[in-house]
C-alpha cells in the first residue's frame, strides 16, 4: 500500500505573546499532544490542591464508583479543606470523589487513598507509577491532599498531560465539569469559578496553599478542539486562563477539508479505461489553530488491475493535523471497469510503469 499526501494546507504564522501573574504556565493541546504557549512550563513546583486530579484518576482505576464504603476514624478530622466525613458515614465512591473534586476534601483524599490497602502510602506509590506512565518526568506526590512536603512537587505541563488523561474517563468529566450536585447528602459547589466565567470550560481543579500560592488546572472545548490551561503560583489566575484560552480560540478557524462524493482518481492496469474515480460517503470539516498544518492524505494501491466494480472499497482518505489522524472514511470506485481484451494488455501495462503516483 502507498501514502500518497494530496493536499497540505498551512494556517499563516502568528507571533503569540501573552502575559501572566503565573510563575509557571502552559496551555497545551491534547490532540497534537503540543504546547501551544508557556511560561517556564517544566519548572519544579507545588501543585496545592491540583493534586486531587491525579487523586482521583488513580481511584478511578482501582475501584467502582458504585462501591459503598464505610468512613472509619482516621479518615476524619484532616488538616485543610474538607467534605466534612463523620466516622461511620456511608457513602460509595462517586459521591466520595465529588467532595473530592467539588469540596476539595482533604480527609475525602485520605479515605480515597486508605481504601487501597488501608495504608495511603501504597496508593501515594501509585499515584507515581501512574505519573511515570503518563510521561510526567518531572513529578513527585507525597500525599493524595495536596499538603506541602518536600518531595511533592509537579510541572504546569506535566499537570497538563494529567488532566487531559483524566478527562478522557466520563465518570471523572462529569464531576469536575458540575458547577454543582448533591451527593453524600451535601450540596457541593464547585470551587472552579471558570467553569461559569468562561464558555466552554469543563473541569478541572483549583488548589491553594501558602507555599504554591494560587494553583489552576482548567480545560476547554470550542469547535470540538479541547485545550488545557495550567498556571502555577498565579495571583491572577482566572484571567490568566482567559488571557491565553482567547489567545488560541480567536485564532481557530473551520475548513471544509473533504466534501462528499468524488475526491480523487486511481490508475487502472489493462483496464478499459486508464483511470476510475475515488468517492466518499462522507465529507469533513477541521478546526485548525495558527500555524497548525493540515494534510489530506490517500491510503491505497499505487495502481489497480481490472476489473474494477463500482462501489467496492479502494482504500482510505484522511485528515491530519500537525501528524495526528482526527479524520478518516473509505473511498470507493466510482464505476465498474472491465478488463481489456488480451490483445492490449502488454501495451497498457508498459504505460503504466513509466507514469508518476497519482497526487490530487
Amino acid at each position: 500500500m502507498s501514502v500518497l499526501i494530496a493536499v497540505v494546507l498551512s494556517v499563516p504564522s502568528y507571533a503569540r505573546s501573552a502575559e501572566v501573574s503565573a510563575e509557571s504556565a502552559v496551555l497545551y493541546d491534547p490532540l497534537t499532544e503540543k504546547i501551544i504557549w508557556g511560561k517556564d512550563p517544566h519548572r519544579q513546583m507545588p501543585m496545592a490542591s491540583t493534586t486531587k486530579i491525579m487523586t482521583a484518576y488513580t481511584a478511578l482505576k482501582l475501584y467502582e464508583p458504585e462501591e459503598n464504603i464505610c468512613i472509619k476514624p482516621m479518615w476524619t478530622g484532616i488538616e485543610g479543606s474538607s467534605m466534612y466525613l463523620k466516622s461511620g458515614e456511608e457513602m460509595n465512591i462517586y459521591e466520595l470523589l465529588c467532595g473530592l473534586m467539588l469540596m476539595s476534601g482533604n480527609d475525602a483524599a485520605e479515605a480515597v487513598a486508605g481504601l487501597f490497602t488501608g495504608n495511603r502510602d501504597d496508593f501515594v506509590e501509585l499515584m507515581n507509577v501512574n505519573a511515570q506512565k503518563l510521561g510526567m518526568n518531572n513529578s513527585s506526590f507525597e500525599n493524595p491532599s495536596g499538603l506541602d512536603g518536600k518531595k511533592h512537587y509537579s510541572t504546569a505541563y506535566d499537570m497538563a498531560l494529567l488532566a487531559a488523561s483524566a478527562l478522557e474517563n466520563d465518570i471523572f468529566r462529569d464531576i469536575v465539569s458540575s458547577v454543582s450536585l448533591d451527593a453524600a447528602g451535601r450540596q457541593m459547589t464547585n470551587h472552579n469559578k471558570l467553569l461559569s466565567m468562561y464558555p466552554g470550560v469543563i473541569g478541572v481543579k483549583t488548589g491553594y496553599t501558602k507555599k504554591a500560592g494560587r494553583c489552576l488546572v482548567s480545560a476547554a472545548e470550542r469547535a470540538g478542539r479541547q485545550l488545557v490551561c495550567v498556571t502555577l503560583s498565579a495571583p491572577d489566575d482566572w484571567n490568566d486562563h482567559i488571557g491565553l484560552y482567547n489567545m488560541a480560540y480567536d485564532s481557530l478557524t473551520e475548513k471544509e477539508m473533504v466534501s462528499s462524493g468524488t475526491v480523487c482518481k486511481t490508475e487502472i492496469v489493462s483496464g478499459e479505461s486508464g483511470f476510475c474515480r475515488l468517492y466518499t460517503d462522507e465529507g469533513y470539516t477541521a478546526s485548525v489553530f495558527q500555524d497548525e498544518k493540515t494534510e489530506i492524505i490517500i491510503y491505497g494501491p499505487r495502481f489497480v488491475y481490472a476489473p474494477v466494480c463500482a462501489g467496492e472499497r479502494y482504500g482510505k482518505i484522511a485528515v491530519e493535523v500537525d501528524g495526528c489522524e482526527v479524520w478518516s472514511s473509505d473511498l470507493y470506485y466510482e464505476k465498474d471497469i472491465e478488463a481489456e481484451t488480451p490483445a492490449s494488455q502488454n501495451e497498457g501495462f508498459w504505460k503504466m510503469i513509466g507514469k508518476k503516483i497519482f497526487r490530487m
